[in-house]
């Protein structure tokens, strides 16, 4: 007999069993997954990595840098618009740059991408995810590389001696709350918000809610893959009082007709309707989803046209529900998409918008001698 004389011997605190903690509300049912390939697919940088064209006279070559990453198609596309205009686009890929041959001199704007000398006169930061970078998660050589990498994209998507699209300055705080709080003060109607750990016995609106991320709506664990965080319906009586492992928001439940995605591109409106049974619907089920161009209302263009002006946004798109003839804001992206909406409605607008208003821009700075 054990000398405590109580039978089997107590089981030491780091083998007791710990109680299973409940998957976040989130991450529960969430079965979409998308997986980025990291294969260059720009037409400027193939054509110059082949020697199809001149190398000009060795001096610093006017450009507009993207940073993004390899799958970013609307950047792949502006490539090729930008090409057709002459205008040179260069690019650092998120889930490309380990390895690359990268010299940016802070005495001058002017950078070396690979065996080019170019000076960026437009820069536009968009997907550029850390989480992207093609190195081992959990190791101190990739925690190394991707805390230097974040330093200098923080340090180029803010550098004041060229122009910026969407520039970060005004654009990094811009979180989806303090995008309603500011809606709201613009007189655009908004759901009534919480945040909160427990869903569970929150209930803005005293009805039915919806609960949705406070931050991205994908996230990358590892590179290449990334996984969904949709609004789902708030079922109360199912999550009790289980605090959350991280904050969340839980919004009213707003009954639309319909919703709209607006694009503001530079003083322009471009708007889009789109139908669909289920917020989650448009990454789970992207067929059933029907995209129709429409004309932006007058009064709802002025409202988002001033709100891109006071964000500072110069691309960026806006998602409202339709409900009994008011707009109601859910919120402004900034590293928007477009091509899917265009592939489905079959309209090309946006595109079209986009890549006049960056040559525009670019052709602007250069005549102002920021090219020299």
């Amino acid at each position: 007999m054990p000398a405590s004389g109580w039978g089997d011997d107590p089981v030491p605190p780091s083998e007791a069993v710990k109680p299973v903690k409940p998957t976040p509300l989130l991450l529960q049912g969430q079965d979409y997954t998308f997986r980025s390939p990291a294969k260059n697919l720009d037409f400027q940088e193939q054509v110059h990595r082949l020697g199809m064209v001149e190398e000009g006279d060795g001096g610093p070559v006017p450009c507009v840098l993207v940073l993004a990453r390899a799958t970013d198609m609307e950047m792949n596309a502006l490539s090729i618009a930008l090409a057709e205009r002459g205008i040179r686009m260069a690019r650092i890929d998120a889930d490309r740059c380990v390895d690359l041959p990268l010299t940016v001199y802070t005495d001058s704007p002017l950078l070396e991408l690979d065996r080019w000398l170019l000076r960026p006169l437009l820069v536009w930061r968009r997907h550029f995810e850390l989480s992207a970078l093609q190195v081992e998660p959990g190791t101190l050589a990739g925690a190394y590389a991707v805390d230097q990498w974040g330093s200098v994209a923080n340090w180029l998507t803010t550098r004041r001696d060229w122009a910026h699209v969407n520039p970060a300055r005004s654009t990094t705080h811009l979180d989806r709350l303090t995008q309603l709080s500011d809606a709201a003060a613009f007189g655009l109607e908004v759901p009534r918000t919480m945040v909160t750990t427990r869903p569970g016995r929150t209930r803005p609106g005293g009805a039915r809610c919806i609960v949705k991320t406070t931050g991205r709506h994908l996230l990358e664990p590892r590179p290449g893959v990334q996984h969904g965080l949709f609004p789902r319906p708030l079922e109360t009586s199912r999550y009790g009082d289980v605090p959350e492992s991280a904050p969340v928001i839980v919004q009213e439940y707003v009954p639309a007709d319909t919703e709209l995605r607006v694009f503001v591109v530079g003083e322009r409106t471009l708007s889009f309707q789109v139908d669909k049974l289920d917020p989650a619907q448009l990454w789970v089920d992207p067929e059933a989803v029907r995209v129709t161009p429409v004309d932006t209302p007058p009064r709802l263009a002025d409202r988002l046209l001033a709100l891109a002006r006071h964000w500072r946004l110069q691309v960026a798109a806006f998602d409202l529900l339709v409900a009994g003839g008011d707009h109601v804001f859910l919120e402004v992206n900034v590293n928007c998409d477009w091509r899917w909406f265009e592939h489905r409605a079959e309209d090309e607008r946006v595109s079209d918008a986009v890549h006049e208003w960056v040559a525009a821009r670019f052709k602007e700075l250069l005549s102002a001698g920021k090219g020299r």
